[in-house]
Formats: structure tokens, sequence, C-alpha cells
């Protein structure tokens, strides 16, 4: 019997930061020293106040089907969460929960796209905003951004790429994978080009909120004018150390929600049980208990930043959030070593795995074919000898 694999998935780009994962630990199980870099997740374990929600949640039976939108109280306490954090006005109503931010997005994306229509996407962006698109059978428009400006896009490329096709933005703040952060007014100037087009909806991804070295972090659903056509993604992962709970959550619009609903209810019902109660603990909890783990990786961000600018020909910024450091290296490209001849970043990163055992990921996954992506979700002793190992490969590329 022949095998038959839809076009979908024949066409579906493998995820490069899960594939690049699973090449390291395949490479450790072979007994080699491989060092990751390349996993986007907090080396930090769930607080045990989170812990203990799940273990009275489990004791208090909450065992059965939940609502597909997520319990009441749970959605009650996301909503105040939401108000409190972020000064978003958004109700129970307003909140669908979901098996982690990943499904939290795809929802949105296929409650609002028609095939053929466009979606905006300024790169660096996370490669499954990409994914997304293919999967709705949707146009992906990628707005270029460069090292120079951080990695974000002006209002001026906004308005440039908005055609009468376009219907969403996805974007990122603080960024997977440049660590770039929009500021209030910022946000402010691109969202005085959105309220331009109308039915042109933005979906901001504000999982990293918690990991934010800038300050205070700014929400574009605050603003005014196109508050009710944003949609705002978060979840528990990254900001609570949550990432295998799998809890995501959304606040948009009533009817966006309703949409969100009708697709998660074919496709999974309601998010996990426990999970929920586990992150109801969380967002009910003082932001402060973040603040150990965000000064953590502060720390980190200033070792692999010191250890990189040692490299010659890597050309850093410095990242204001989450906890990714995204160097151009195009300067390496049309080098050599050995059998190793270095065409664009997909070539350096495998490079670098190869003759440093350190796993990173190219900047061709996120949009940006002149970077790699390097984690600091790790141990300084860790930081410091992956650096040394990638200067020393690099360092023999001629």
């Amino acid at each position: 019997m022949s095998k038959h694999i839809s076009n979908r998935i024949l066409n579906l780009s493998e995820s490069q930061t899960l594939a690049m994962a699973a090449k390291g630990r395949e490479l450790r199980a072979q007994g080699i020293d491989i060092i990751s870099l390349s996993l986007g997740e907090p080396d930090f374990d769930t607080p045990d106040f989170i812990k203990e929600a799940a273990f009275d949640a489990i004791r208090n039976n909450y065992t059965h089907y939940p609502p597909v939108t997520g319990y009441l109280d749970v959605r009650e306490a996301i909503a105040r969460k939401f108000k409190r954090d972020n000064n978003l006005d958004y109700g129970p109503e307003n909140i669908i929960i979901s098996t982690g931010a990943k499904q939290s997005l795809m929802n949105v994306v296929l409650s609002l796209v028609n095939p053929g229509e466009e979606i905006l996407l300024p790169a660096p962006y996370w490669v499954s905003y990409h994914a997304m698109a293919e999967v709705a059978e949707a146009k992906p428009v990628i707005i270029p951004t460069t090292i120079e400006n951080n990695f974000k896009i002006t209002p001026e490329q906004l308005r440039a790429h908005l055609t009468e096709n376009t219907r969403l933005m996805i974007f990122s703040s603080p960024c997977n994978p440049s660590g770039s952060v929009y500021t209030k007014e910022e946000l402010e100037a691109l969202a005085e080009v959105a309220a331009e087009k109308e039915d042109f909806y933005i979906i901001s991804d504000e999982i990293y909120e918690h990991i934010n070295f800038s300050g205070k972090h700014a929400s574009i659903g605050t603003i005014e004018k196109i508050k009710d056509r944003v949609i705002t993604v978060n979840g528990v992962a990254k900001g609570f150390a949550m990432t295998g709970w799998r809890l995501g959550y959304i606040g948009a619009p009533e009817w966006i929600v309703k949409a969100a609903a009708k697709i998660q209810g074919q496709f999974t019902s309601g998010a996990n049980t426990i999970a929920q109660m586990a992150a109801k603990a969380a967002v009910e909890a003082d932001p402060e208990v973040t603040k150990e783990m965000q000064a953590t990786f502060l720390k980190r961000r200033g070792i692999i930043i010191d250890a990189l600018s040692k490299i010659e020909g890597v050309q850093l910024n410095v990242p204001q959030g989450a906890f990714y450091i995204f160097p151009n290296i195009s300067s390496f490209f049309g080098k050599k070593y050995k059998d190793y001849h270095i065409q664009n970043a997909s070539d350096l990163s495998m490079y670098i795995l190869d003759e440093a055992r350190v796993a990173t990921v190219t900047g061709d996954a996120f949009g940006n074919p002149e970077c790699i992506r390097l984690s600091y979700a790790t141990s300084d002793d860790i930081i410091i000898e992956a650096a040394q190992r990638i200067k020393t490969a690099l360092d023999k590329l001629q």
C-alpha cells in the first residue's frame, strides 16, 4: 500500500529550533560533549507555590473535562492580571485558555485569516509564525529589520507593506529571537499606521513579558484607537519556568474568543485542568516573584555579550529582553576551514555544531539569513565555555 501524506504536511517546514535541539540530543547520546544554546527554555524549576497549587487541584479532584475556554475563575484571574500588569481591560469573556501560547496563536490565525490573505511578519520572527501562516494557506509577507535598528520595524515600513489583502501582523515584544523590546512610544507610532487600514489585526505575543530589562513592559492593546483589533497572547511558560505545563491564553474581543473556542473545541477542547489551576496561582502572584529569574538572565546577558564581543567578525547589539542574543555573523560568509565552506547562516550554525560542539539556531529559521540565535538560558560557566569554543572554531575560518 502506498503512503499518502497531505501536501499540507509535505510543504510544512520543520521547526529548526526543535530540529537543532534534537540533533544535539542525538550527538550527546553518542557520547559527544555538546553544549546546547538552541532551545528557548528557562533552566529554572517551576516555583514551589505553583507546584502546591497543582497538588491541591489533584486533591480537590480537578480531573474532569473543563469548559473549552477554561475555568471561569482562572479566566477571571487572567483578566485581573491583564489589568494589573498591562492596563488591559479584559473580562473573562475576553479570555480563552489553550494548550500553550502556540495553540493560542494558531487559533487566532485560523480564526481571522482566509487562504491567500497576507500576514505581516517583522523579521526576525519566531519560527512558528511563518509555519502558522502556511497552515492557514495565507501569504507570509516579511518586513526586514537590521541589527543597527535593534531589529525593530518603523511606521514607514509598516505602511509600505500594507495592501488591500493584508489581514494580520504577528510580532513579539520582548522578541524571540532578537530580544528586542518595543517602547510605548514606538508602539503608538505603529498603531497610528495600523489604524489607517480597516479589518487589519495585530497579534501581540507577550510571552517574554517578565524577562524585560528595559523597564515597564508596554502592550500595544492599550492604545485606544486600535485596542479592538489587538489580540494579546501570553502564558506562563517563560516568566514562571512552566514550559512543560503547556498553558497559554489570549485576551481579545469577545467575537474572536468565540471563533477561537470553536476551533479549539474541535481540536483539543479545554486545556489541562491541573495546569490551569497552577497557572491561576502564577498569574495571581505578585510579579516580584519573577524578578530573581529576570536578574539572573540580565547577568547572563552581560556574560555572553562580553564573551562574544571578543570574537572578531561577530556584530552584536544589546537585547532588552528574553534570553537570546542574535549576532550578525555575515562577515564569515565566503570563508572556509578544511571541507567546510560557509555560504550562509545555516552553514555557520552547522559548522559551530560540528567543530565547536555548540548547538545554535540559524537565523534563516527566523527570517534573517545574516544572524544566528544563541540562548543564554543556562549557567554562567556553560555560557563562558560555549563562547570560548565558538571563538576557537570561528578563528579557524579563513
